[in-house]
């Protein structure tokens, strides 16, 4: 894997322990990825290569919860072949076959069998491929099978009616073989999980996006997945050109980052390649990112 954070990093919320598990690297176009903001503007955050791709990681959250383990996103699997690999710059493989997100949760002491809840903020294949696995035999199975998965109605019925801008991100092998193995759990806007993880509506990039908001101890920290991938996603205008709704996407960054700002979430980037969580501040009428006090993010 290249350029990108470690594999694990712990901090505690209140008297929960979490760790930002990186499910591996990918390099996606940086003009989709900061739509109408120019070249000259984004380069300056981050980088392109040769083929105008910027380096970023795959974040998943593990949630020591009481109640079970909480994974909340997958990452892409190991299900695709060597030329999406190229495409996308997937850097994912793990030991076994697996990917490095099974090394990760293996790196914390747990296995796949001890996952009690999955939550996909989405079902693109960088956020819900990893909810399966190929193995040796083909076959394609649930890598979390003692879990429930989480997943809003919309997206469900969104992922399985696609068009031909939606397509390319929905590959029915990362969830259809969930709901066949009994393991999908269909909900319907926002909605407590377990106690303190809450799953919040958060549209734009797609019309069923969601957040999760973990709450321990009078502290808050918020999932953000695609609504701001990367810190540079912050300000309020930076938006994916891959959003199929980006006003809405605007509206729905305004509400948040006003709440992690007034709130004090502890906010966790999902696809930046070295910075794994921030709190939000507000200066010069911009969103950005203030720096954390390290002795607080290694228990």
């Amino acid at each position: 894997m290249t350029a990108i954070s470690p594999l694990v990093e712990h901090r505690m919320l209140g008297h929960l322990r979490i760790h930002a598990l990186q499910a591996g690297g990918q390099k996606l176009d940086g003009g989709a990825m900061f739509g109408v903001v120019p070249k000259p503007l984004w380069e300056r955050r981050i980088p392109a290569d040769e083929r105008n791709r910027i380096q970023l990681g795959m974040r998943c959250l593990l949630i020591e919860h009481d109640d079970g383990l909480v994974l909340i996103d997958t990452g892409a699997g190991n299900k695709e072949n060597e030329k999406f690999h190229n495409i996308y710059g997937l850097e994912n493989a793990g030991r076994d076959g697996r990917t490095a997100l099974e090394d990760a949760i293996g790196a914390v002491g747990f296995t796949p069998d001890d996952v009690s809840v999955v939550i996909n903020s989405h079902l693109h294949f960088d956020h819900g491929g990893g909810n399966t696995y190929r193995n040796e035999g083909g076959e394609i199975l649930p890598t979390f099978p003692k879990a429930r998965y989480i997943v809003q109605r919309g997206e469900y019925d969104y992922a399985t009616h696609t068009n031909e801008r939606t397509a390319a991100s929905y590959f029915p092998s990362n969830f259809v073989p969930i709901g066949g193995a009994g393991l999908l759990e269909l909900i319907e806007g926002e909605r407590e999980i377990l106690p303190g993880v809450r799953v919040i509506p958060t549209p734009g990039h797609v019309p069923f996006h969601q957040g999760v908001l973990i709450e321990s101890g009078g502290e808050r920290a918020f999932y953000l997945a695609d609504l701001a991938p990367t810190v540079a996603h912050v300000p309020l205008p930076w938006i994916m050109g891959y959003d199929v709704e980006p006003l809405v996407t605007l509206e729905t960054k305004r509400r948040i980052m006003r709440r992690a700002l007034e709130d004090e979430w502890l906010v966790v980037f999902e696809h930046d390649a070295t910075t794994a969580w921030g709190r939000v501040v507000h200066q010069d009428k911009v969103y950005g990112l203030a720096p954390l006090d390290e002795a607080r993010s290694q228990p």
